[in-house]
């Protein structure tokens, strides 16, 4: 072994001296560099040559050993999109997948992929995406598991459906008519995204997706739900929803985006208080002059109000009961128990004042009007107190003929409350109207506001599928994403699942055309599913309702029925995706931006929940979105849209040069994405310059390689310089932490590990220490091999932990780098091959005891050339004197790995500093702790060292101020100069 156990040390200390410490100790003899008699430098006939002439330097020009690669140091423009699209084709990027899944693994792992809408170009929200997860996916594949991956796309739903019409809306077309346009629209846009999505160079098998509009996809989504229905999960009934009028459908909760800064026309309005029981009224006054005072911000619903809701616990009301001329009066809310208040535009009707546990004190007057046609909290009031629930708008959001002739046809949100705003004026209820900016809810298509209005609907009960126990067994990154998808399922009371459009998977449900029961079982449902897995959900209006509805299934002849002609929300279509693609196993991750919270990851849960009782997934990641430089979100009216395609290929503005595709992916890596992600020139910019300084270096390891074949000239590490081993062990420290990274899904910690090892340990460190034995010492000799062993197994390790980042630059430095076969491809080889063997007890003290040496060296002559000079170290003998002794173990050497470590001209040994130092010797002190086995052994040692300017020259060939004189190689130089010719 080249290092001793450490527990000697403690053996040894009462016989340690000068001698004993020559002979053996912690760590066996060093290697060293050979040394010879000096030889002049002169031409073939023997004359001297001055050191510094060109001749000189020409002379052993070639006897240098510089790096030397066709692997090139930058790549712009069309030259590198060429060069990636070769790697792509040359490595076999398309069959990586299908060859992946095919080879034995002992462990699966399994992304399920979030369907991308299919209604548009690929965005920089789908890189963000799609390249994140590939990140992972290719780490996986690295570590030697079997990546399961498949990517789908959500196909149906209105925006496809608007944008496939145009112009033309749904006038004079069928169902079918509609159905086929949105179908050719969304293959369209799936084959620009999927075309998108491969030039990123994302891992998959892009043949074998899965779409929400395929036959067999929809089979597995009704057969869902079917289960759910068979477990009373899913009912129809008659309730309040959000409804859109520009859409003309209902709305779940995950279909709409709340505008901060929508302007309602609030109002105060009276109500007149007809009996009150329970509260004494002066009779200065008179009940006849007592009303109660609401406030509310849809004026519009006062015509459909069915009773006025108070706080049954408050112990006292402010500004609850307004009477004319005079103040306002403070009461107890269970006060208001019993009474009854006259509607103020309907003559003859009759509100009640109820209690209600959703009333509070924070807004308005204490007094709530409720309308239970028109909120949510409002009919669940009716449903206990058995209030009507009758509605006064239509599906374009205009008040029916039941609001009467003075606001029938008049749309709600506008003209129709202006018309309230009028009666109650006329009437004398209205007190005051105001602005209130507040935040209400908008269609996510249209981008209008929405209404609340009761229709027949088909619903799932999600009270019962609220197990938070659950959502405790899932890992969710980052931890506060689960704060919010917990509130947001406690808000969720029911799950509205019908939509009014024909782009979609039919609700398999008959309605008898006399009674309109409607009609739907196990059989029936079954039997549909059997239907769209052969024919497609097409069928549903092609073929005759004979052949659609089985006879086990019917109470009656086929023909006393009509199909429904409602369709499933895609909510629905893609949170069943776990039924058709992963059918009973679980996914180890979904990967989706924070919208998801409420959306895919929800209804992905609530549908896996009723059927199966778990989550379709183990953990969840959730990433920000992707925003302007400045912060914006990104708009094409303020046209700071950053598109793809561009940022690959470049764009029309000059500040958009071709990236190439790792330029993005480094966006992407680099960016904290559990934020808002920024995009723009200074980012991709700063990505494209950190990407060239990365094949700054690997060129370097490249160029240094040159001639050495891994599996021929490898040194053993037991027979390595030290320095060498030392880099051996912060590999494999680098590795731990890149893989660590890596599996925390954070990638830009990966970036930043990255580049600290290359700056600190190799640019810095290694790479200033190494040069001269790489490029001045025999080809062959043992330290240079040794030193290239290490600079292989760095470029492999590198290369390979950049490698689910940037592919393109892996495998392009893959084919330049010695040791394997030329058809051999990275991501076929595996990942970081590190050894636990490179840690080694004392070497890492060894070398860096003798770093804190070098340290206080180089800081006692800045900005001055270390080759220059010699330097004396004195340890007092201990465990720090030993250790630098296995480093030089002569008093005094010019070739010792000490004093390759230091750069040093020449470094002395000693135990004390000697008292005959020159002059103009530079004097510094310091201390080491050195801390073995675990704590066992610790000594904080003392060294001073001593700086003198060198008496030797410097010599022509390596420049080390080695030689005795300017006309004379060193010693290892002339060997090497007389072994060449």
């Amino acid at each position: 072994m080249l290092l001793c156990r450490v527990s000697a040390v403690s053996r040894t200390f009462a016989s340690w001296g000068r001698g004993s410490l020559r002979g053996g100790g912690l760590l066996h003899r060093a290697l060293s560099f050979s040394s010879s008699r000096c030889h002049d430098v002169g031409s073939g006939e023997g004359s001297a040559q001055p050191a510094e002439t060109g001749s000189a330097r020409a002379l052993y020009r070639d006897t240098v050993l510089l790096p030397r690669t066709e692997f090139p140091m930058k790549l712009t423009g069309q030259k590198l999109l060429d060069r990636e699209l070769e790697i792509q084709q040359k490595c076999g990027f398309a069959d990586l997948y299908s060859w992946q899944r095919e080879r034995k693994a002992k462990k699966e792992f399994c992304l399920h992929d979030g369907p991308p809408y299919a209604n548009g170009d690929p965005h920089v929200g789908h890189a963000l995406n799609k390249i994140l997860k590939d990140i992972r996916n290719r780490f996986e594949m690295l570590r030697g598991r079997q990546v399961h991956y498949i990517p789908g796309w959500d196909c149906h739903g209105l925006p496809i459906e608007l944008k496939a019409l145009g112009e033309l809306a749904t006038s004079g077309l069928d169902p079918l008519q509609i159905r086929h346009k949105a179908r050719a629209f969304a293959e369209q846009a799936i084959a620009r995204q999927k075309a998108a999505f491969q030039r990123w160079g994302v891992m998959a098998d892009w043949d074998q997706c899965y779409y929400t509009y395929d036959g067999a996809y929809e089979a597995a989504q009704l057969k869902v739900f079917q289960e759910m229905h068979n477990k009373g999960l899913i009912y129809q009934d008659y309730k309040p929803v959000f409804w859109s009028p520009s859409s003309r459908t209902a709305l779940a909760e995950a279909e709409l985006e709340y505008n901060p800064e929508h302007v309602s026309r609030a109002i105060y309005a009276t109500f007149p208080l007809i009996t009150l029981a329970s509260l004494k009224i002066s009779p200065l006054f008179g009940l006849e002059n007592v009303s109660v005072l609401v406030w509310t911000t849809q004026p519009w619903t006062i015509p459909a109000n069915q009773a006025v809701c108070y706080m049954p616990n408050a112990q006292a009301v402010l500004g609850c009961v307004f009477l004319l001329m005079a103040p306002v009066l403070f009461f107890q809310g269970s006060q208001l128990e019993g009474g009854i208040c006259k509607h103020p535009t309907i003559t003859d009707k009759e509100v009640p004042l109820l209690p209600a546990n959703h009333v509070t004190m924070a807004k308005g007057t204490g007094l709530v009007h409720t309308a239970p046609a028109h909120g949510m909290d409002d009919y669940s009031v009716a449903s206990h107190f058995k209030l009507s629930v009758e509605c006064m708008v239509d599906a374009d959001g205009k008040f029916t003929d039941l609001a009467g002739p003075e606001l029938q046809n008049l749309s709600v949100m506008t003209k129709g409350t202006d018309k309230v705003i009028s009666m109650l004026q006329e009437c004398g209820a209205l007190v005051k109207e105001e602005q209130c900016i507040h935040s209400y809810p908008y269609d996510w298509r249209t981008k209008q506001p929405v209404v609340i209005r009761p229709s027949k609907q088909w619903f799932v009960n999600t009270a019962s599928l609220k197990d938070k126990e659950v959502l405790q067994k899932v890992r969710i990154l980052p931890e506060s994403a689960r704060g919010s998808l917990l509130a947001m399922l406690d808000r969720r009371t029911y799950w509205c699942i019908s939509r009014q459009r024909s782009w979609g998977v039919p609700i398999p449900v008959f309605y008898h055309r006399e009674t309109g029961e409607a009609l739907i079982n196990k059989y029936s449902v079954s039997h549909i599913g059997k239907l769209f897995k052969e024919n497609g959900s097409d069928c549903w209006w092609e073929l005759p309702i004979e052949t659609l509805l089985p006879a086990e299934s019917k109470a009656g002849p086929a023909t006393d029925y009509v199909r429904g002609e409602d369709v499933l929300d895609i909510w629905f279509d893609s949170g069943a995706s776990w039924a058709a693609v992963l059918e009973d196993s679980r996914a180890d991750v979904y990967v989706e931006g924070k919208d998801q919270i409420g959306g895919w990851f929800q209804s992905s849960l609530l549908t896996s929940v009723a059927v199966r009782n778990k989550a379709p997934y183990k953990s969840l990641v959730v990433h920000g979105f992707a925003i302007s430089e400045k912060g914006e979100k990104m708009s094409k009216s303020l046209g700071n849209v950053v598109d793809p395609d561009a940022v690959i290929s470049g764009g029309k503005d000059p500040s958009m040069p071709a990236y190439g595709a790792d330029v993005l992916r480094w966006w992407v890596a680099e960016s904290n994405v559990f934020s808002e992600v920024q995009i723009g020139p200074t980012v991709l910019n700063a990505a494209r310059d950190n990407i060239s300084k990365l094949r700054n270096t690997l060129k370097f390891l490249l160029g240094n390689l040159q001639g050495f074949d891994p599996r021929v000239h490898a040194v053993d590490p037991k027979e390595m310089h030290y320095i060498d081993q030392y880099m051996l062990h912060l590999l494999r420290e680098y590795s731990i932490k890149v893989t660590d990274a890596y599996s925390e899904y954070d990638a830009g910690r990966v970036i930043r590990v990255l580049q600290a090892f290359i700056a600190r340990d190799l640019s810095s460190f290694y790479f200033s220490i190494i040069k001269d034995r790489l490029y001045c010492d025999p080809k062959d000799s043992l330290g240079r091999r040794s030193c290239q062993t290490v600079l292989e197994e760095i470029l492999d390790g590198v290369t390979r932990s950049i490698a689910p980042i940037l592919p393109h630059l892996a495998e392009e430095v893959h084919l330049h780098a010695p040791g394997h076969d030329e058809e051999g491809t990275l991501f076929k080889s595996g990942w970081i091959k590190s050894s636990s063997v490179w840690r080694r007890p004392g070497l890492e003290e060894a070398v860096e005891g003798a770093c804190a040496i070098r340290d206080s060296f180089l800081s006692s002559i800045p900005g001055k050339n270390p080759a220059q000079f010699d330097l004396t170290v004195a340890i007092e003998p201990g465990l720090l004197f030993e250790l630098m002794e296995s480093l030089q173990e002569e008093p005094t050497s010019t070739s010792s790995q000490l004093a390759e470590l230091m750069m040093v001209a020449r470094v002395n040994l000693t135990s004390e500093l000697p008292r005959d130092l020159p002059p103009d010797a530079q004097l510094s002190h310091g201390t080491f702790l050195i801390n073995l086995e675990g704590g066992v052994i610790r000594e904080d040692s003392a060294y001073s060292i001593a700086v003198v300017p060198t008496a030797a020259a410097r010599c022509p060939r390596c420049r080390r101020y080695t030689a005795k004189s300017a006309d004379c190689l060193c010693p290892r130089c002339q060997t090497v100069v007389s072994q060449a010719q």
